[in-house]
């Protein structure tokens, strides 16, 4: 065998295992930062995800009427619904109301007093007060977005949950890393962060509005009682205002 050739061999051996050697120290290397990145990222949307489920727990156990999880009763919701079940009778007439009128009449024919004939009475169309129907329709908007809300955050925390679970079944550090990466920038993209900050809004809006009903339900009761929750409510929202300009 040729020398020179005896000589060439050990140097290509030598520097193929050279290769070698550099490209396992580089997937070590990078395999290192993947974890540190992995480590960050994990700590960061851990947080911020479970900060939103605690947040729409919360809200859950607000609005909803019956929470499963934590077998609590909602207060909004049980409050809300309890004064529409007396309001929403002023929309159509009294029964009772309408009983003693034909009882009335027939008293009236027996004694032959003169009275309006009883087809006049049939014949008058009920019509429901104005402040009947602002409450009722302020009542049932705050009772639709008191409604949506906890669909809302039902749908936040299945999320969270599912996030929570895509990012830790991956074995392989780069694979996970890349699962983070894709999450995160889909967050952004899909612009999860105003979801979550809208459902606090639209509860907000949905207590205001059922304040505000509450004053319409009190007009034709008592003027004093209008009086004092106007000002507790005009109190309530130049807090509001400044809490959150703040």
């Amino acid at each position: 065998m040729d020398p020179a050739n005896q000589n060439v061999f050990p140097e290509q051996f030598l520097a193929s295992h050279k290769i070698i050697y550099s490209k396992a120290e580089s997937e070590q290397t990078s395999a290192k930062l993947w974890s540190i990145y992995i480590d960050e990222a994990q700590r960061y949307d851990t947080a911020l995800v479970e900060s939103w489920k605690a947040d729409m727990e919360g809200m859950l156990i607000f609005v909803c009427t019956l929470y499963v999880p934590a077998l609590t009763s909602g207060l909004f919701s049980a409050s809300l619904t309890a004064f529409l079940i007396e309001s929403y009778r002023t929309l159509q007439e009294d029964s009772g109301a309408m009983t003693v009128k034909l009882l009335s009449q027939l008293v009236t024919t027996a004694t032959n007093t003169t009275m309006p004939s009883l087809s006049t009475t049939q014949n008058e169309v009920f019509q429901p007060a104005l402040t009947s129907l602002i409450c009722n329709a302020l009542w049932f908007i705050s009772l639709c977005l008191s409604i949506t809300c906890a669909l809302l955050a039902t749908l936040v925390e299945q999320w969270a949950r599912e996030f929570l679970h895509k990012t830790e079944k991956r074995p392989s550090p780069i694979r996970r890393a890349r699962v983070f990466s894709f999450l995160y920038f889909g967050v952004h993209r899909f612009g999860m962060h105003g979801v979550v900050d809208l459902i606090p809004l639209l509860l907000h809006l949905s207590l205001i509005l059922f304040l505000a009903g509450l004053i319409a339900f009190l007009c034709p009761i008592n003027q004093i009682m209008v009086v004092l929750i106007g000002v507790l409510l005009g109190a309530f929202l130049m807090l509001y205002c400044v809490l959150t300009l703040l």
